[in-house]
């Protein structure tokens, strides 16, 4: 979202406010106190978090946009998706610019490799059929004949899954390879987009029951190349029991870098949620924003959207992030 300049608008405002009456009000402050103060005391308002955002699979469309932003409930950033290997769905594309003037602030997300539950790499069980050599014994006329048949018979085998055949989207293409190229995607997309230097990127990376090496290779590896390649910044989707490990794995990376403040993480945890809570209160320091509320579906101003909750510390996630942090 563009940085607006909140002290002058009001200034205008409260100046033609005092102006417009015609004469100056008995015992008013002078309206350059009276911009002042206003201003001071709004643009903290707006400063302080949580600001409440949504995510949602497909862009909604522009009429949609305006409604929600001018619906009751105070919804002001929205999850911005990246054409990804695992999202590839492209209708955000484009739409950047469009958004910024309706005033909406932006989480730019990446889908990149996914586990599905799965080890890449590791071997499964299947069944194949192979040709056997069988022998059958048949009795005619009351004399046994013997014979060797070819028949199709199962037979379970260990395999290495590979992906199917034009595929963006796999458990098998989780490595540290993936990871710099899947970096190289993303950084090409959001300058594609528009979007400034210092944008902040997240990498969503899925639930996963236990983190195999290949996945913190690939994570690693994108750090490190959205890190070398210096226009924009590397952040985090994660649920709330993957968040500690990837911290750690990251930070280690950023440090590596020269970069000592905390990477900004979206964290996934429905325990505990509410719109009023600050993202931290998930259970992360370093969480920067809190999805909490999951497959929902809302209606504002006549318009259902379905949609993920989220909150953040930022009115715009990923474009009002600290320089220099």
């Amino acid at each position: 979202m563009p940085k607006v300049d909140v002290r002058s608008i009001l200034a205008v405002l409260s100046a033609a406010v005092i102006v417009g009456s015609g004469s100056p009000l008995v015992g008013a402050p002078s309206i350059g106190d009276a911009v002042a103060g206003a201003s001071a005391t709004i643009a903290d308002n707006l400063s302080e978090g949580p600001h409440l955002g949504f995510d949602t699979f497909s862009y909604p469309g522009d009429d949609a946009m305006r409604a929600w932003l001018t619906a009751d409930k105070p919804y002001r950033w929205v999850g911005y998706y990246l054409s990804a290997p695992c999202h590839n769905d492209d209708s955000w594309v484009g739409k950047r610019e469009t958004l910024s003037t309706m005033g909406w602030g932006m989480a730019v997300i990446y889908v990149g490799q996914q586990t599905w539950g799965r080890t890449p790499g590791q071997k499964v069980a299947v069944t194949r059929y192979i040709t056997k050599r069988v022998k059958q014994v048949k009795t005619r006329n009351g004399r046994r004949v013997v014979r060797y048949v070819n028949k199709r018979v199962p037979v379970r085998v260990l395999v290495v899954p590979r992906a199917s055949k034009g595929a963006s989207c796999s458990t098998q293409f989780v490595s540290a390879a993936r990871g710099t190229a899947d970096a190289n995607d993303a950084i090409a997309k959001t300058a594609a987009e528009g979007f400034a230097r210092g944008t902040v990127i997240f990498l969503d990376l899925e639930r996963m029951e236990s983190v195999p090496a290949a996945m913190r290779d690939y994570y690693r590896a994108w750090t490190q190349r959205v890190l070398e390649d210096g226009r924009f910044r590397p952040a985090y989707y994660a649920h709330s029991f993957n968040a500690n490990l990837v911290y750690r794995d990251v930070k280690q990376v950023l440090a590596g870098a020269g970069v000592s403040a905390d990477p900004p993480f979206w964290i996934a945890s429905e325990r505990g949620f509410s719109i009023d809570k600050a993202p931290e209160e998930v259970g992360h320091a370093f969480a920067q924003v809190w999805q909490g509320l999951l497959d929902v579906v809302e209606t504002h101003n006549g318009v259902r959207l379905p949609i993920d909750v989220n909150v953040g510390r930022l009115p715009s996630p990923s474009e009002d992030y600290p320089a220099g942090e």
